[in-house]
């Protein structure tokens, strides 16, 4: 997968007169070889042949060697600027085969930490960019089938699938009033299964809220949760709640 990725970026980053001179060459070296006969596969193989050399893609061995050196470094939050004392990766270390929200996507560290976990991430945020950024960096480090992006805000979207943890920045919930935020933080809720967690960025009283939710408001949604609040950095306060398992 990673030489066929390799090889078809290398196609779409050059010209078609630059790709038609490669399948010239590709002609050429099988007409000189003990062929019967010219086939459109043959040709396709000996141009992607081809581009390999010309990229000097290592071999597998050397390649695996690599990628599991890369793998190890991406499970470490300081890879992707994440404190390892942070509540996220305290709480969500052990994510893997998990479904996991990040939303309000402002960073792309958090949803590709979670994926190289072994998180299935959902990456959520109304601006284009911001979802085109974490997909390409997903892409870049080869964990695309763990990351999907979406484009849209929380107030018009879903969850499709049962979640084990929702991590959100102040700007997931921009725009929306506090009945908005309500509904919205009562589907989530509906989502998570029992013993899952939920992580909401504050802003600290005294300063500018923007678009957080203030501390109390948040403590009021989630009553007969297990809730706590922990000081990130002189302005912010990350808002931790464990949903308890349903009594019979």
């Amino acid at each position: 997968m990673y030489v066929e990725r390799e090889i078809e970026d290398y196609k779409d980053s050059v010209s078609r007169g630059a790709l038609l001179k490669i399948g010239d060459e590709a002609v050429d070296v099988l007409r000189k070889s003990d062929q019967i006969a010219l086939t459109e596969i043959l040709v396709w193989q000996e141009v992607d042949r081809i581009i390999a050399r010309r990229l000097r893609l290592p071999a597998f061995a050397t390649w695996k060697r690599r990628r599991l050196k890369m793998l190890e470094a991406y499970r470490k939050p300081e890879h992707w600027g994440l404190d390892p004392q942070a509540a996220l990766v305290r709480e969500l270390a052990d994510s893997g085969d998990r479904h996991v929200l990040v939303a309000g996507a402002e960073r792309e560290g958090p949803a590709l930490y979670l994926a190289a976990r072994g998180a299935a991430v959902t990456s959520l945020e109304p601006a284009e960019d911001a979802v085109e950024r974490v997909v390409r960096a997903a892409h870049a480090a080869g964990l695309t089938e763990r990351v999907r992006g979406y484009c849209a805000d929380l107030g018009a979207w879903a969850p499709d699938v049962a979640l084990h943890a929702v991590v959100c920045t102040p700007s997931a919930f921009g725009g929306l009033d506090v009945h908005d935020r309500a509904r919205v933080i009562e589907v989530l809720q509906s989502a998570t299964v029992d013993g899952g967690v939920h992580l909401v960025e504050t802003i600290v009283a005294g300063t500018e809220r923007g678009n957080a939710l203030p501390i109390e408001e948040l403590a009021s949604r989630y009553r007969g949760w297990t809730i706590s609040v922990e000081r990130t950095s002189a302005r912010s306060e990350t808002f931790m709640a464990r949903k308890d398992a349903a009594v019979a």
